[in-house]
């Protein structure tokens, strides 16, 4: 359904474990916004929804609600870190126009 790469996997865990809370794991979700009409949100999360799927990458499980997951099927996240920033990215081969920053596409 959808792949982190080492960067992304690395970068949720250490916000796992930073996380104050208990974490069940990371909900990755598609929201109307952006300049492309879609955006990408994730959240940590102490448990599942009932209609979630979930996806396990790594050892860390990827929570995907049911509006959302057609938007998602066979993207790849990653995390970059740079001088200009850092942040995820996403790869999707769902999305027919992505923005310049790489949050927000339309489908």
């Amino acid at each position: 359904m959808l792949t982190l790469t080492p960067s992304a996997l690395k970068a949720v865990t250490r916000f796992i474990k930073g996380s104050a809370d208990p974490v069940a794991g990371l909900r990755i979700s598609v929201t109307g916004g952006g300049c492309s009409g879609l955006q990408y949100a994730l959240a940590l999360e102490a448990a599942a929804r009932a209609d979630d799927a979930t996806v396990e990458c790594g050892g860390v499980k990827i929570f995907v609600d049911p509006t959302s997951a057609p938007l998602l099927a066979g993207i790849t996240m990653d995390f970059k870190d740079s001088m200009e920033g850092n942040g995820f990215t996403f790869v999707n081969p769902n999305a027919t126009q992505s923005c310049g920053c790489g949050k927000s596409f339309s489908a």
